[in-house]
């Protein structure tokens, strides 16, 4: 197991599903963690006193890093909090699905801006802590959406093969100051939001999937904990996909 001692990490998005698996595992290797949340105060408490009672150190902090006064804000509560950051997990993310005659303007852009503007104005806020230091991993949680494209999900697609674009060309920028820049593409992933699917529906997905299953959020918080550490060190500019073979 990669180990993420005296580390410090932010997870946007991380009140719940994935980016709450992210976190626990973050803090389950050591790293303290700034648990960012939009609109869940609650459910961000809860990641925050699961880590603490566990013997972790995590904060909550409220921002929508959509806006660049949230993203900048929330990097300056981790360094003012722990005096340094290491590890920036981009996971902050929303759909709105529909056909494309039937999308309305305002859906495309909401997605826009919370899945890939998100992740270019925190990455743009960390850098400049990460380059002092010589040292950083940031890390974009993306979507076979975003590779091999989805019905319904133009807005979605658009927003995770936009950051996959972001993760390789940023990689480019920033390797010269030892910071790696990645990403995790996710396939069905079972959370609060897919468990009440119907089984006939599960169970028509999973004859698409090689390993006839869904994907857990331990499954992408391993290889999200994986590309945050130091292991990982001569990875850079990389999409993981944790599909169960889905998209090969």
């Amino acid at each position: 197991m990669a180990q993420l001692q005296d580390r410090v990490a932010v997870v946007t998005g991380a009140s719940r599903g994935i980016g709450r698996g992210i976190a626990l595992e973050l803090a389950k290797r050591g790293a303290a963690v700034v648990v960012n949340y939009k609109g869940n105060a609650a459910a961000a408490d809860e990641v925050v006193e699961q880590i603490r009672s566990a013997g972790g150190k995590a904060l909550a902090f409220q921002a929508d890093v959509s806006e660049e006064a949230g993203a900048n804000a929330l990097i300056k509560a981790a360094t003012d909090a722990f005096d340094r950051l290491d590890i920036l997990v981009n996971n902050a993310g929303t759909t709105r699905d529909n056909v494309i005659m039937m999308m309305k303007p305002e859906d495309f852009d909401l997605v826009i801006q919370t899945n890939l503007r998100s992740a270019w104005l925190c990455s743009k806020a960390a850098v400049r802590v990460m380059m002092r230091k010589r040292y950083g991993r940031i890390v974009n949680i993306t979507s076979i959406s975003g590779i091999m494209g989805n019905g319904g999900q133009t807005n979605y697609s658009a927003s995770k093969a936009g950051l996959i674009g972001l993760t390789k060309s940023l990689a480019r920028e920033v390797a010269s100051r030892n910071i790696t820049v990645n990403a995790v593409a996710p396939g069905f992933v079972l959370t609060d939001l897919t468990r009440d699917l119907p089984e006939e529906i599960t169970q028509q997905l999973n004859q698409n999937i090689p390993l006839a299953r869904w994907g857990t959020v331990e499954d992408v918080a391993y290889a999200a904990a994986f590309l945050a550490s130091d292991e990982a060190a001569y990875i850079t500019g990389h999409v993981l996909v944790v599909d169960g073979g889905l998209a090969m």
